[in-house]
């Protein structure tokens, strides 16, 4: 939130490398570990992200983070990018259960993402975070395309 970094923490899925705050994780990315595809499969790495949730830097839903790398880069190319740092950034968040999670292949993929965070934080209500949160619940039990 307001363009402020913090620790988000993660159970390790990837073995340790140099890269590791400036590559996010791709399909059949070789870093990932045989019991990191479980964990990141289910997003039972996540779960230590209520530790942020719990210290108050992150929320249960809201947009999801991205590294600092990633956020400089967007936030030059990507028309409303820095907007979804109006609010804290969320475990879940409405882009991830409209298949918008992981690996940002093109162009499309972050404008996306970003259109339903806007959507997310110009219509928030309870209601909608409920529902996202049942919809992260659902979609755990699911094969997810981009869950790697």
């Amino acid at each position: 939130m307001d363009n402020k970094e913090f620790f988000c923490y993660k159970f390790r899925s990837m073995t340790p490398n140099e890269n590791a705050d400036q590559s996010s994780a791709t399909k059949n990315d070789m870093r990932v570990t045989r019991i990191g595809r479980i964990i990141r499969r289910t997003s039972i790495d996540e779960l230590p992200q209520f530790y942020n949730v719990f210290f108050g830097s992150m929320s249960v839903v809201g947009p999801r983070p991205h590294m600092v790398k990633h956020t400089n880069e967007f936030a030059d190319r990507i028309d409303k990018f820095m907007v979804r740092h109006f609010v804290k950034p969320g475990i879940t968040g409405l882009a991830q259960v409209r298949g918008y999670r992981g690996e940002i292949e093109t162009d499309a993929d972050i404008q996306n993402r970003i259109k339903f965070d806007i959507f997310y934080i110009e219509n928030w209500s309870l209601f909608l975070d409920i529902k996202i949160i049942v919809q992260t619940v659902l979609n755990v039990f699911r094969k997810e395309e981009k869950a790697y």
